[in-house]
C-alpha cells in the first residue's frame, strides 16, 4: 500500500516539474508491482488547482476526471475527527512549516495503515513515513 501526495501526481503530468523523470519512473514501478495506491480528495484538491495553474484548466479537468475514475486508485475522505486529529498535528508540526493538507495525509495514512508515502515532499518522512522513491 502506499499513498500518493500532490507533487507526485503533478510531477507525473507537468514535463518541466523538476521531479518529472523520478516520477515517471515511480508509477512505472508501481503500475508493475501492482501496489494499491490511495490518495485523499485534499490531495486531489490541491492536484487539480496546481494542474490549472501550470497547464490549463481544460488538461486539470481531464485528469481530474481520470483520477476520479480510476479502479487503480482509492480515494481517502477524512471525517470530522480526523480534521480535528488533523488541526492538532498542523501545530505539532508548526516549526515545520507543514500544510494542512499534509496532516490530513498523516492521519489518513495512520488510520488506514498506510506507512509509504509517494512524495517529494520532506514533511512525510518528517512525520515518520517511508517515502518513495528514496533520495539518492
Amino acid at each position: 500500500m502506499i499513498f500518493i501526495d500532490t507533487g507526485a501526481f503533478v510531477a507525473r503530468y507537468i514535463e518541466r516539474d523538476q521531479y518529472h523523470d523520478a516520477a515517471i519512473e515511480q508509477w512505472r514501478t508501481l503500475r508493475n508491482d501492482r501496489r494499491r495506491c490511495f490518495t485523499s480528495n485534499f490531495v486531489l484538491d490541491e492536484t487539480i488547482t496546481l494542474l490549472a495553474r501550470r497547464s490549463t484548466y481544460q488538461f486539470a479537468a481531464e485528469r481530474a476526471r481520470n483520477l476520479f475514475h480510476s479502479a487503480a486508485l482509492s480515494i481517502l475522505r477524512p471525517d470530522e475527527n480526523d480534521e480535528f486529529a488533523a488541526v492538532e498535528l498542523l501545530q505539532k508540526y508548526a516549526d515545520q512549516g507543514v500544510s494542512f493538507t499534509d496532516c490530513v495525509s498523516f492521519v489518513l495514512m495512520t488510520r488506514e495503515h498506510i506507512k509509504c508515502a509517494f512524495s517529494f515532499d520532506r514533511h512525510f518522512r518528517i512525520a515518520g513515513f517511508e517515502v518513495e522513491p528514496v533520495e539518492p
